[in-house]
């Protein structure tokens, strides 16, 4: 099929932003059939973004010069270019396209009001002059938050109990203590999500708790997105997790600290009553998470209790 335009959207990093982008390119490209969507973004996040007849996700490298970079993506022939990210990174290639007469549109990280991700993404598709999603897919993205996916019996939970930043890991006896509670009432099956690094203190628990899986390190990441699309709620800190899951169209029990979900990462779709916060004076500290505690103790965190997590999974579960 001949496109009339081919658009390279770029976002390089941060998994859980990737995440984020998906829903709203796949909106978009549907919206814009004559058009052709490349995605430049971590190797990772391609199972993501598989089945969309107008879109081809390019992997890209995180240690690839700024050149080589530059020369594999204007191989593509972008006819515009959207950067999703707006970083030195992003700004350079932006700055190599337009010499070649290509026309960027970035986004606008920093606004007065506060916007949601998807919203500031959207943004950056409007300036370029597409198609704009539809008013029901317009009216799903902004008020519709995901339906709890109540049933007797078991149901399965997902758990993700680390992030990048320790001001939004909740501390790990708390966790211990909910995997304990919930996986001694029989009502649950609980998987464990994480990385390499943190397959021993989830196998660890994996081996202490009856009805508890640890999934770190065993699969791809196909395979686990495939094994949480069958889960019925997951819980994690502000993390990709709670993005990969939002994706996936599953409620979220998401646990902040240091970082505010009204800082515009909450996840897509998400109830923000399904939140688990202490409000303290000194929260947000940050708007990533990456600034160490003032106090030296993360008391935000802290001050998550063990019961706060369980109304709210009581809360979305029905019981």
């Amino acid at each position: 099929m001949e496109y009339s335009r081919r658009i390279l959207v770029m976002r390089l990093s941060a998994l859980g932003d990737v995440a984020i982008l998906e829903p709203i390119l796949r909106l978009r490209a549907q919206q814009n059939p004559d058009a052709l969507f490349y995605v430049a973004a971590p190797h990772l996040l391609e199972p993501l973004y598989r089945g969309m007849v107008n879109v081809i996700f390019v992997p890209t490298i995180k240690k690839q010069s700024l050149q080589n970079l530059f020369s594999h993506l204007s191989g593509l022939r972008p006819t515009a270019v959207l950067d999703m990210h707006h970083v030195l990174r992003t700004i350079g290639l932006s700055w190599l396209f337009q010499l070649r007469g290509v026309p960027v549109y970035s986004i606008r990280k920093h606004t007065r009001k506060v916007k949601p991700s998807w919203q500031r993404y959207d943004e950056v598709f409007d300036r370029c002059g597409l198609r704009k999603i539809d008013n029901e897919n317009a009216k799903t993205l902004s008020v519709q938050y995901w339906q709890p996916r109540i049933k007797e019996g078991v149901m399965k939970i997902g758990v993700a109990p680390f992030a990048q930043h320790q001001g939004k890991i909740w501390p790990q006896p708390q966790m211990e203590s909910l995997l304990s509670v919930l996986s001694q009432s029989g009502r649950y099956d609980i998987k464990l999500f994480g990385g390499k690094n943190d397959a021993e203190i989830l196998n660890l628990w994996a081996d202490k708790f009856p009805n508890v899986t640890s999934l770190a390190g065993k699969f791809s990441f196909e395979k686990e997105l495939e094994l949480m699309s069958s889960l019925d709620l997951m819980v994690s800190m502000d993390s990709s997790n709670m993005h990969f899951a939002s994706c996936l169209g599953l409620p979220v029990v998401s646990i902040w600290g240091a970082t505010h979900a009204d800082n515009g990462f909450y996840g897509w779709r998400q109830n923000p009553e399904w939140c688990v916060e202490q409000k303290m004076e000194c929260r947000p500290c940050s708007k990533y998470g990456n600034k160490p505690c003032r106090y030296g103790d993360y008391r935000c965190m802290n001050a998550v209790t063990v019961d706060m997590v369980l109304e709210k999974i009581k809360l979305v579960c029905g019981r």
